[in-house]
Parts: structure tokens; C-alpha cells; sequence
């Protein structure tokens, strides 16, 4: 019985150290595990940091291209009610030659109605005068006729 109540004892001194010893290591593995953490939370936070400076930088890009998205918007509705502008001016500016050409179309008809009437005025001129010219030529023909009886009675 004696023995037996040794046994804790040697129990004790046999584990004591090695107990003294897994202790040791385990307050060295917790004082490497707080050193992880800590690194582990300073790269978190550095992270966390660089993902911030990325969202700001992406958000700033993201505002520049859409004011440069509106700009360019802007320009083209500018162009576009510039162009439309235009159209309207040549449209304009196409209905008024339109008119002018129905007008001349309307001057020229009238002056191709005054131009054959004139035809018309000249060829009966000119038939009048085809009449005329044989009464003409014996009218010079009898008047040299009586100017020569007059020489002959006047002899």
C-alpha cells in the first residue's frame, strides 16, 4: 500500500516537467498565435484600406465617365438641333426656289403664249404681204407701162 501512495508522487515527478514543458509550449504557441492575429488583423485592415482607396478610385472613374458620357450626350444634341436646323433652312430655302421655279414656269408659259402669238401675227404679216407683192409688181409694172406712154404722147 505503501506503493501505492508513492505512485502520485512519481507520477508528479516524472509528468511535473514534461506538464512544465507542454506548458511552456503552449503559452509559446498561444504568443505566436496573438503574433498571427495581429498580423493577420494589420493585413486585414491594410486590405481593407487598399479596397476602399480601389472603390474611391473606381467611383471617381466611374463619375468622370459619366459626366464625359453627358458631355458627349450633350454635344450630340447640340449637333443633332443644329442639323435639324439646317434641314429646316434648306427645306425652307428648297420651298421658296420650288415657288420661284412654278413662277418662272408661269413666265415662261406666258411668254411662250406671247411668242406664238407673235408667230402667229407675223406669218399672217407675211401672208398678207406674199398677197400683196404680186399687186405690188404690177402695180410697178403698170406704172412703168404709164411712164412710158406719157414719154411716147409726151413726144
Amino acid at each position: 500500500m505503501e506503493q501505492i501512495e508513492k505512485i502520485p508522487g512519481w507520477i508528479e515527478r516524472l509528468l511535473l516537467p514534461k506538464l512544465n514543458e507542454i506548458t511552456g509550449e503552449i503559452k509559446a504557441i498561444h504568443t505566436r498565435i496573438d503574433s498571427v492575429e495581429k498580423v493577420v488583423t494589420s493585413l486585414r485592415n491594410e486590405m481593407m484600406t487598399k479596397f476602399e482607396a480601389a472603390d474611391n478610385k473606381v467611383e471617381s472613374l466611374r463619375n468622370e465617365m459619366m459626366l464625359k458620357f453627358e458631355a458627349a450626350d450633350n454635344k450630340v444634341e447640340s449637333l443633332r438641333n443644329e442639323m435639324i436646323s439646317k434641314f429646316e433652312t434648306v427645306d425652307s430655302r428648297i420651298a421658296s426656289l420650288e415657288g420661284k421655279i412654278a413662277s418662272m414656269d408661269s413666265r415662261i408659259a406666258s411668254l411662250e403664249d406671247k411668242v406664238e402669238g407673235l408667230r402667229m401675227e407675223m406669218t399672217s404679216r407675211f401672208d398678207s404681204l406674199d398677197a400683196r407683192i404680186p399687186v405690188m409688181e404690177k402695180l410697178a409694172e403698170l406704172e412703168l407701162r404709164l411712164a412710158e406712154l406719157e414719154r411716147k404722147v409726151a413726144v
